[in-house]
């Protein structure tokens, strides 16, 4: 199987440090952005077209995350004298390491993923398109890390499947802790 790699060079990971590279990456059109210069790099007005948004409008998001070290030049080009910048990702894969503490209002929320996603599947449900399962399990907080970096990986071979087909999936996946009713311990 072949792997989708930007034409570019890419590290493998990027790590959000600060709040301000948090608050750069806690924008829905930012990711959107984000995730498009994965597939190839891309010029402001090509990405302009793809989120189909004014070119100052996204050239000034571009311009935040390449400030916050999330998107780079990757290479330019002449035309009518003028270079054209190409943007990429600086690592495939963006950790955050900026977390909110309880009353914290100061640092950004990241995007609900699972909102996004339940937005967007409404109509490959209603299609019958959708393919959802959920799970519930009682295990300790270090165990769950340790499941959640083998999903982080599985994502991430998503992400570079070979971009070929007519329609784009998503792939979404969620872990957290609820109140889900639990059955007594056995006397």
């Amino acid at each position: 199987m072949q792997i989708n790699t930007p034409d570019y060079e890419i590290a493998e990971s990027v790590e959000i440090l600060t709040k301000a590279q948090l608050r750069a990456f806690a924008d829905p059109l930012r990711m959107t952005l984000l995730d498009l210069v994965l597939e190839r790099a891309a010029t402001v007005a090509e990405l302009a077209e793809a989120v189909r948004r004014p070119k100052s409008t996204v050239a000034h998001h571009v311009k935040v995350l390449v400030d916050a070290g999330l998107l780079r030049i990757v290479r330019t080009r002449k035309v009518r004298a003028i270079d054209e910048r190409f943007y990429g990702r600086t690592g495939r894969t963006i950790h955050n390491r900026v977390f909110r503490a309880p009353g914290d209002v100061d640092t950004p929320r990241c995007v609900n993923s699972l909102t996004t996603a339940a937005a967007e599947s409404v109509d490959a449900h209603e299609a019958d398109r959708l393919y959802t399962t959920q799970r519930y399990t009682r295990i300790p907080a270090d165990r769950a890390s340790e499941f959640w970096r083998r999903v982080d990986a599985l994502a991430n071979e998503f992400s570079q499947l070979p971009a070929e087909g007519d329609v784009t999936y998503s792939f979404v996946a969620g872990l957290y802790p609820t109140d889900h009713p639990v059955l007594p311990d056995l006397a």
